[in-house]
């Protein structure tokens, strides 16, 4: 039986990009839907690779280099496109994706120092706000009293707001690591 490794998932993850991103500039609003189901399941790859090494013990400093890339590829692949189409706010989209690479900027520099920066429950619901936002954007549809497009950019908002929080905390362990370790020496 041919089974797939998490790193193998995670590039999945990976070469869907460029169909998200062909399925959101897709010109019938009927293939909204599909560009949600594939966006999503490229999001939902996020959990099950990490998932699966962690269960089959297959963490690898591979996957742990490819994880990262993949989430912010997959958020640049949803964002950009929804940007252009006007669907969400350019400076939202920048704050978003700044905070993406400046925090895993600053964990290859801890890990390179050997501290680990772990992810915690407000990166969690950062994620969790970003993927729902980006696919109610993507769907942008209005149901009579509820529209996608007003309610994905409320969420796009607090998962901004989610994003600038949780940056700052993981700058502010960083800090706090560093100052203790350099109090230990």
């Amino acid at each position: 039986m041919f089974e797939l490794t998490p790193n193998q998932i995670t590039m999945a993850r990976v070469y869907l990009l460029p169909l998200v991103v062909l399925l959101i500039f897709y010109p019938f609003s009927e293939y909204n839907i599909v560009a949600a189901l594939v966006f999503g399941a490229a999001a939902a790859t996020d959990w099950l690779d990490g998932y699966l090494a962690r269960l089959k013990n297959q963490v690898t400093e591979l996957g742990k280099l490819l994880d990262p890339i993949a989430d912010k590829l997959l958020l640049v692949a949803a964002l950009v496109p929804l940007v252009s189409l006007h669907r969400v706010p350019a400076w939202i989209a920048v704050i978003i994706l700044s905070r993406e690479f400046a925090v895993t900027g600053l964990r290859s520099v801890a890990a390179y120092k050997g501290k680990i920066i772990a992810a915690d429950k407000l990166g969690k619901y950062k994620v969790g706000t970003q993927i729902t936002g980006i696919i109610l954007l993507i769907l942008n549809w209005n149901l009579g009293f509820i529209n996608f497009y007003i309610l994905g950019n409320i969420v796009i908002f607090i998962s901004m707001i989610l994003a600038v929080i949780s940056g700052y905390l993981y700058f502010k362990r960083y800090w706090d690591t560093i100052k203790e370790s350099e109090h230990d020496s």
